[in-house]
């Protein structure tokens, strides 16, 4: 996907930071924040839901090795029930924001929500195909996600997040209506309530 350069009138380093994981029945919300260097260009940045799963990791260690700096965090479940969804994604940007070595003038984020930041910030919607720093964001997202639910299918294989990735799947839904939910399920989300209430999804 090819990018567009936006010009800002302002002089500083400038972060880009997306998420991962709003939607899933299960699992933190992963976000990413990442300073990229003009020095070391890195080729086929897009928005990580456009790439193959092999294109995202092979860029998933290029953005590593080349960024200037970068961090990941996440909200956890109980956090994501306590606080709702949008809250929790981002309390998971501010915390990538935080965890940055570098400290960024400028931060630009996918979407039209911004969380607190002690620095300016902007929101772009579809930045993620438009901004290469929120692009790189999003692939150490969403990488960084899929290899948690790759990790927890064999504590917890009935459920088959290696292959849904916690998302609302036929498959999914049919291992909740079987085993009920485990502890990584969001309590909070309908088709878990649902099932815990003993309400066929």
């Amino acid at each position: 996907m090819q990018q567009v350069a936006l010009q800002w009138d302002i002089n500083g380093l400038i972060a880009g930071v997306d998420e991962a994981g709003r939607g899933p029945l299960a699992g933190p919300v992963v976000a990413a924040a990442v300073i990229l260097d003009d020095l070391h260009p890195i080729k086929g940045l897009a928005d990580s839901k456009k790439l193959t799963e092999r294109q995202r990791e092979q860029l998933f260690d290029e953005i590593r090795a080349k960024a200037l700096c970068f961090s990941v965090a996440q909200a956890s479940v109980q956090e994501i029930d306590a606080l709702n969804i949008l809250q929790a994604t981002l309390l998971a940007m501010r915390r990538a924001v935080d965890g940055l070595r570098l400290a960024p003038k400028l931060v630009l984020v996918d979407g039209n929500r911004l969380p607190v930041l002690p620095m300016r910030a902007e929101a772009i919607v579809k930045g993620d195909a438009l901004v290469a720093a929120i692009s790189a964001a999003s692939i150490l997202a969403k990488v960084t996600r899929d290899r948690w639910c790759q990790e927890v299918d064999t504590l917890h294989p009935a459920y088959g997040f290696a292959q849904h990735k916690g998302y609302g799947t036929t498959l999914h839904l049919a291992a909740l209506r079987e085993h009920g939910a485990c502890p990584l399920h969001r309590t909070s989300f309908r088709p878990v309530t649902e099932v815990l209430q003993g309400v066929r999804p």
